[in-house]
C-alpha cells in the first residue's frame, strides 16, 4: 500500500492517539458509569472513542485518495508564539493589562512571514479595547491596566 494523501496519513494517526490516549485515561481514572446514569468517564471516553473512529477514517482515506504533502514544519512561529504567551501570564502583574497585551501581541506577530508595525499596532490597540471593554468592565475582573509604579 501507497500512502497517497501523506497529511490525512498523519492526521490520522495523531487523531486516533488522541482518541484513545483519552478514551483510556478517563475509564482508568473516573468511574464510567452507564448510559443512563452517566459517570465521569463516560463522556470523554465516547468523545475519546468517536475521535480515534474519525481518525481511523481520515487514516484509512490517506490510501485512497490523491491529497497534498506535509509542509516543511515552521519552528520560528511555534516558538515566537509560546514564549509569548508565557510573557503574556508572567507579565501580567508587574506591568498589568496593557504591557502584557503588548509583549503577547508583538512577540507572537514576529513569528508570522511577514511583520508590519503599522498593522500589529492597530490590532494591538483594538485588542486593547476589545480586553478592557470585556475582562475590565463586562466581567468586572481585577486586572490591573497599568504597570504597579503607574498606579496599577
Amino acid at each position: 500500500m501507497q500512502i497517497k494523501s501523506p497529511r490525512d496519513f498523519w492526521a490520522g494517526l495523531m487523531f486516533i492517539g488522541s482518541g484513545l490516549f483519552f478514551a483510556a485515561w478517563a475509564a482508568e481514572f473516573y468511574q464510567m458509569g452507564t448510559a443512563v446514569r452517566m459517570g465521569p468517564a463516560y463522556f470523554p471516553t465516547v468523545l475519546g472513542g468517536l475521535l480515534a473512529v474519525l481518525g481511523l477514517i481520515i487514516f484509512a482515506s490517506s490510501f485512497a485518495v490523491e491529497g497534498t504533502p506535509v509542509p516543511a514544519f515552521a519552528l520560528r512561529p511555534l516558538i515566537l508564539i509560546s514564549v509569548g504567551c508565557v510573557l503574556y501570564g508572567y507579565l501580567m502583574k508587574p506591568l498589568g493589562l496593557v504591557g502584557a497585551t503588548a509583549a503577547l501581541v508583538y512577540v507572537s506577530a514576529a513569528g508570522g512571514h511577514e511583520f508590519k508595525w503599522k498593522e500589529v499596532t492597530i490590532l494591538y490597540v483594538i485588542l486593547m479595547i476589545f480586553s478592557w471593554a470585556v475582562f475590565v468592565k463586562g466581567l468586572t475582573l481585577p486586572f490591573p491596566m497599568w504597570p504597579e509604579a503607574l498606579g496599577g
